[in-house]
């Protein structure tokens, strides 16, 4: 099997400056816009709020979608305004993607990182 691409990720709590641990992080794929999800893997986020072991995505990906299940997260901090955060993005052959998410009670971002 091919691989089109690598993914990581990585969540920063940025109310508090620090690492978010133990967040859900599912990946999944598909070969065009409008095809069917195919599921691929979910990780945890450690102590540094990495995702270390995600499945690389087969080599007919062109989109990959993480869905972070932060509410648990959240509401262990107050309130869970965002209960789950999805990211979707175009991939291509050789090339890694780090999306990392800066998250707090009531804002999220999310950019390509190195």
């Amino acid at each position: 099997m091919t691989t089109t691409a690598s993914v990581s990720t990585h969540i920063l709590d940025t109310s508090l400056g620090r690492p978010a641990r133990g967040v859900a992080v599912r990946l999944s794929a598909r070969t065009a816009s409008g095809a069917d999800w195919r599921p691929l893997g979910e990780a945890t986020t450690d102590a540094d709020g990495r995702c270390r072991d995600l499945p690389a995505p087969p080599g007919d990906t062109a989109q990959v979608r993480l869905d972070f299940a932060v509410e648990p997260y959240l509401r262990e901090r107050g309130e869970a305004f965002f209960p789950e955060v999805t990211v979707t993005f175009a991939v291509r052959t050789g090339e890694h993607y780090h999306v990392p998410l800066l998250l707090s009670p009531f804002g999220y971002s999310v950019y390509r990182g190195s």
